[in-house]
This record gives structure tokens, C-alpha cells and sequence, in this order.
């Protein structure tokens, strides 16, 4: 059982849910991703998305994009997240690393090279943003076979075929956009949620983390009412971006936020 799936487990029998942080690798700086990183599990995070930095980020809204941005024009690449993630496991070997972004950064580097050095880093899962099912049968296996979870993201417009692929690729949990649109987009209507998470349901086995849309306590709050757990990016790198030249207060107000949905969940 991967940690993912381990985290998960434990999260449910005890009637908690996730709350699943995304950053972006290297925004502010490389260096500081591992402190934000360590700070989001202080805060009550249970899994976090890393985002891997790309020039045309096509699901991504504003806030993200620019975020990408900023870590682009630090030069941050792949060996950089991996040495990130591999800092983090000397002192966490527990929270689940899933390594969130576009799939040309892993077509440059190969498939059985990515996987590898994922692992070997101690990522635990992955979910690539423009790799529908349909095309992903070969990332998934490479990645399967380092003991790596392929997620795959599930929308309101998802078809039936399309579910039955997730459900047999897919690993760890499942990713449901809330929402039609970029990230950080749109209001969030709960109750219809909910009724695409019943009817997906029906479909799927795996946990599935709610992201895209959910910008506070209350919005956190309210999906994770339906939800196995939340995903809250945008609102999160949002606040960050008012102390990125302040490293001391920049991780207060990671730990401030996070607290709160913590607390909120």
C-alpha cells in the first residue's frame, strides 16, 4: 500500500478528511519551497501537492500562473524539485508528496527517467494535468512500476468511458475539478458537487480530493462535507504572494492560513 493510500486509510477511520495544500516548486524560491513545505505539514496538511513549474500552464488561473512564472525565471527545473523532496524526507518520511503539473517537461526527460528519479526522491504519486486516461497507459505503468501513483483529474463533463479508464489506470485517490474553468475561477456551488460526486461514485473506488474553487474555511468546510478531502491552491498562493520578498512573514501567513481550514475541516 503506497503512502497515499496509507494516509487515506488512517484519515477515514478516524472520520477525518484531507487537506491536500498545492504550491508550485521553486515560488518563491527553490529554497524556500522546503520550508513551505514543512510549514504546510505544521499546519495540519496531510498530503501536498508540489507543482512542477511550466510555460503554458492551461488549467492554471492568474495566481498560479504567475507563480509558475516566478519559479521559471528562478531557473527551476526537475533535479531541482526532486533535490527539494529528497530534503524533505530526511526529516518526513509520513506525508504523501504528489508532484502536480505538464506532461512535455516529462516527455523531455523520458518516462523511465522521471519515474526513477521520482522515486528515488520519495514523490509518491503524480498527476499530470494534459494526460487524459486515454493517453496514459504508458506514464502510468513506468510509474506503477516504481510503486508511483498515477492521478488522474475527473470533471463535471467526465463521460462513463472516461471513468472506467481513471478507474483502471488511476491510483491513491482521484482529483475532481469542481468546477468548469481555470484554477482560482468561478463560484463554487456545493450542492452540484455533490450530486457529480454520487454519480461518480457510483463508477469509482478511490478516495476523491475536491480541488479547484475552494478559496477559504467555509468553502473547505462545506466540501468536505461530500468530499474524501480538499484541495486548495490558488487562495493559498494568493497570500503568499504578498510576502515573497519576506521569507519570516511569508510562512506565518502559510501557517496562519492552513490552520484555520485545518481547523475548519
Amino acid at each position: 500500500m503506497s503512502r497515499i493510500s496509507k494516509t487515506l486509510e488512517v484519515l477515514a477511520k478516524n472520520q477525518r478528511k484531507a487537506l491536500v495544500p498545492y504550491v508550485t516548486a521553486g515560488d518563491p524560491t527553490i529554497k524556500m519551497s522546503l520550508s513551505i513545505m514543512q510549514t504546510l505539514v505544521k499546519a495540519g496538511a496531510d498530503m501536498i501537492e508540489l507543482g512542477m513549474p511550466f510555460t503554458d500552464p492551461m488549467a492554471e488561473g492568474p495566481v498560479i500562473q504567475h507563480a509558475h512564472e516566478r519559479s521559471l525565471a528562478n531557473g527551476t527545473k526537475l533535479r531541482d524539485i526532486f533535490a527539494v523532496v529528497r530534503e524533505f524526507r530526511k526529516a518526513d518520511d509520513k506525508t504523501p508528496v504528489i508532484l502536480m503539473g505538464y506532461l512535455n517537461p516529462i516527455e523531455v526527460m523520458g518516462y523511465d527517467n522521471f519515474a526513477n528519479a521520482a522515486a528515488r526522491a520519495g514523490v509518491d504519486g503524480v498527476l499530470v494535468v494534459d494526460m487524459p486516461p486515454e493517453e496514459g497507459e504508458a506514464l502510468s505503468l513506468h510509474l506503477q512500476q516504481q510503486q508511483l501513483d498515477p492521478i488522474y483529474l475527473i470533471s463535471p463533463t467526465t463521460t462513463t468511458q472516461r471513468l472506467a479508464l481513471v478507474k483502471k489506470y488511476g491510483r491513491g485517490y482521484h482529483y475532481y475539478v469542481s468546477l468548469k474553468g481555470i484554477t482560482g475561477s468561478g463560484k463554487l456551488d456545493t450542492d452540484d458537487v455533490a450530486e457529480h460526486l454520487k454519480s461518480i461514485g457510483e463508477h469509482l473506488s478511490l478516495p476523491i480530493c475536491v480541488g479547484f474553487g475552494i478559496r477559504d474555511a467555509e468553502s473547505a468546510a462545506a466540501i468536505a462535507k461530500i468530499a474524501d478531502g480538499v484541495v486548495i491552491g490558488s487562495a493559498l498562493i494568493a497570500r503568499m504572494e504578498q510576502f515573497n520578498q519576506d521569507d519570516t512573514a511569508l510562512l506565518a501567513e502559510v501557517e496562519h492560513f492552513m490552520s484555520d481550514i485545518r481547523s475548519a475541516l
